[in-house]
């Protein structure tokens, strides 16, 4: 099979109910037909499900968790710029100047023997709004939740996180999990459980704690497995990680909430972001990741870019413009 090519034998067995938007090759499927789950999806364009890819020998597979339609992009990006200032740079880029849409994408990894699935969406939390769609939609791309053997969490938001536990029971039974050790000794801490982010404290004991015995905790620059890396990205939160996916010419960079809006977060990188616990750290993540991505001509992916957030970072003056893949990882 030639390196970086698109899976096509599921392409097309896929294809009955496939989904064209923007010129990328988008693929639908419903695991449950009649369900809720899959009515949700099938009634929103946005929501094509699932979309798989090689870079060298590892297959990766991009999951839609759901989309969240709402106002913005103003105030969460470019939190310290008028609403008029970023209203401007959405008109500039063909964009509604006060609706934006969020997109949620956890990723599937087959490296090996292994099956890893990269952040686990809203779950049940999500699904009155259309959200926490992960596991139909696995289904759809033929993976069940027992055959997940590792679990990664890039940090410990509750979009992140929120799918590990249904009704009190792992939804991921046969798996192991991996997170930054910096990150999950934060989130445990009194500092968090009395601070501003109480709240999302108090999710990471109800999804994360109880499958601590489980828990393989991550150092910076550690591999989860032989083409897994992690790199540290902090100040999305305390210790978020990003993760490089194969090695030399064939890499992929899972950049998780570090790059999260595809205009604002390319083009105006120095902006602050709402949810960015330290901002100034969170800016100097992404610069660094921005010029990095650019001079290397490595594809990347952001879990909030819109479906399925697959493309490149091209350099353009003092910023970046992100460029959606096409057909590059076909040929």
């Amino acid at each position: 099979m030639a390196r970086n090519s698109i899976d096509r034998r599921n392409a097309l067995k896929a294809a009955a109910a496939s989904l064209a938007i923007g010129g990328l090759y988008h693929t639908q499927a419903n695991a449950q037909e009649g369900s809720q789950e899959a009515a949700m999806a099938d009634d929103n364009p946005f929501a094509p499900g699932w979309r798989r890819f090689r870079i060298g020998e590892i297959e990766v597979t991009q999951v839609l968790d759901g989309i969240r339609p709402g106002e913005g992009p103003h105030p969460t990006f470019g939190e310290d710029r008028s609403a008029e200032e970023v209203a401007a740079l959405m008109a500039e880029n063909l964009l509604p100047e006060n609706r934006f849409v969020n997109f949620f994408q956890p990723t599937i990894l087959r490296i090996g023997g292994e099956v890893i699935l990269v952040d686990t969406g809203f779950g049940a939390s999500g699904r009155e709004n259309g959200m926490g769609l992960l596991v139909p939609r696995m289904a759809a791309a033929g993976f069940r939740p027992e055959d997940v053997t590792i679990v990664v969490l890039t940090h410990l938001h509750g979009d992140h996180i929120n799918g590990l536990m249904e009704d009190g029971s792992p939804v991921f039974s046969n798996a192991t999990l991996a997170v930054g050790r910096v990150e999950y000794e934060f989130w445990t801490s009194d500092e968090a459980r009395g601070g501003p982010a109480a709240g999302n404290a108090e999710a990471v004991a109800a999804q994360v704690v109880p499958l601590e015995q489980d828990i393989r905790l991550l150092e910076d620059g550690e591999e989860v497995v032989p083409g897994l890396r992690a790199h540290a990205a902090f100040g999305h939160t305390p210790g978020m990680l990003v993760f490089e996916v194969g090695a030399g010419a064939d890499r992929l960079f899972l950049t998780a909430d570090a790059l999260s809006q595809f205009v604002v977060s390319f083009q105006r990188p120095d902006w602050h972001v709402r949810f960015d616990m330290d901002k100034q750290a969170a800016v100097d993540t992404r610069r660094r990741l921005l010029e990095m991505l650019a001079e290397e001509g490595v594809p990347m992916t952001g879990y909030h870019l819109p479906f399925p957030a697959l493309g490149y970072v091209m350099a353009e003056g003092e910023a970046y413009r992100f460029v959606p893949a096409s057909y590059q990882l076909e040929v």
